[in-house]
């Protein structure tokens, strides 16, 4: 599907709100992918290339800067990504490791119009504690799970495809046809395609309603 024949236009993502609690989100109708990862993933960089807008989600190398739910809409019908707080600064102090976990927790739980969790990992570095714990959830959960192996170019093709299908044979162990996994660039924009061919099918109306 060509750019112009989209009926979700990712390069007309605005900024929406930010949240501190699940009340302060948007109403919780229409449909939201949420994004995912550890600190230093790169996942900002990989809406902002996404949207093809490098100031949209905010990157922050300062622990404690991305704490919040932000949510973006890309149409006036209810359709939104959402950058989830990152995780894995060491730094952090407990006592906010705990607000954020609880502040997930909610949001993935109780939001009712979530289609579909994108996970970002560094392909370098996969399946860490955090990556683990967003697995188990979407299993216990039946949440479909798009893998976003980020930072591809810092592999050579070879392994980085090599890394990409060991860890598909992996999850699809666990979780079946609900979890699709990919390699992605934001510094070569490579992948933007095949990720929005994945979201299209989790944020397109006649698609969602198909599958319910």
């Amino acid at each position: 599907m060509s750019s112009d024949q989209r009926i979700v236009h990712y390069n007309s993502a605005r900024f929406n709100t930010s949240a501190a609690k699940l009340h302060q989100c948007p109403e919780d109708i229409g449909a939201e992918v949420a994004f995912a990862g550890r600190s230093n993933a790169g996942k900002s960089s990989a809406i902002n290339t996404l949207t093809n807008n490098g100031k949209l989600a905010r990157t922050s190398k300062t622990p404690g800067r991305t704490q919040l739910i932000n949510f973006f809409d890309l149409s006036h019908d209810g359709i939104r990504l959402v950058d989830l707080p990152g995780y894995g600064y060491a730094k952090v102090p407990v006592e906010m490791k705990v607000h954020w976990q609880k502040h997930l927790g909610e949001y993935l739980e109780k939001r009712q119009c979530l289609q579909g969790v994108v996970l970002v990992m560094d392909i370098r570095h996969p399946m860490k504690e955090f990556d683990r714990m967003m697995v188990e959830w979407c299993q216990s959960s039946q949440m479909p799970l798009h893998i976003l192996l980020t930072k591809a170019d810092k592999l050579k093709k070879g392994p980085a495809q090599s890394t990409m299908l060991q860890l598909r044979k992996e999850l699809e162990a666990v979780l079946g046809d609900l979890v699709t996994v990919q390699t992605f660039s934001a510094l070569k924009k490579q992948g933007i395609d095949q990720l929005r061919n994945r979201l299209d099918l989790w944020l397109t109306p006649e698609e969602t309603e198909a599958d319910s």
